[in-house]
């Protein structure tokens, strides 16, 4: 597939679900898998990862780190999902990027939905993921005449 259509496919997949399953390596060297919300700014997504918990740390230790977003399964002809390779940068509260990332994230609704005053963001880091490589399954791709498992990759 054509990587700007492969961008599309992925950007538009990514706006159907904004929960992941977000993996990192823990102090002790063992895997962490945690849902997050996120959001998405072309194919960078931001996340609010809450202060002090064990992906958040092991995201300052180690920035690398995988996640996987999968839509509703219904049988083999519905599989789409993703596999992100990407890098975690941790953006301190008005820091460069730290506006646009709350922006991106939605901030005031999140807020506003658990209750809390939403009349200015609340301070807290922002993780901005950015990938290098993404790993699509589709299988609505085969009707394309595509295969259903695309590799999408930045370029150097």
């Amino acid at each position: 597939m054509p990587k700007e259509q492969l961008e599309d496919t992925l950007q538009k997949l990514l706006a159907q679900k904004n929960i992941c399953v977000l993996a990192t390596i823990g102090e002790n060297g063992r895997p962490i898998a945690s849902p997050i919300e996120y959001y998405a700014d072309g194919l960078d997504l931001y996340m609010l990862p809450d202060p002090g918990t064990p992906k958040l740390k092991a995201m300052q230790r180690d920035p690398y780190m995988s996640l996987s977003g999968n839509l509703d399964y219904f049988g083999w002809q519905s599989a789409r999902g993703l596999q992100y390779f990407a890098q975690a940068e941790i953006i301190e509260p008005h820091a460069p990027g730290w506006d646009h990332g709350m922006d991106v994230f939605h901030w005031k609704p999140w807020m506003e939905d658990l209750g809390m005053d939403s009349s200015k963001p609340f301070e807290r880091q922002v993780a901005k993921i950015v990938p290098y490589r993404i790993l699509l399954t589709d299988t609505w791709l085969w009707k394309n005449g595509y295969s259903a498992k695309q590799v999408w990759e930045r370029d150097a």
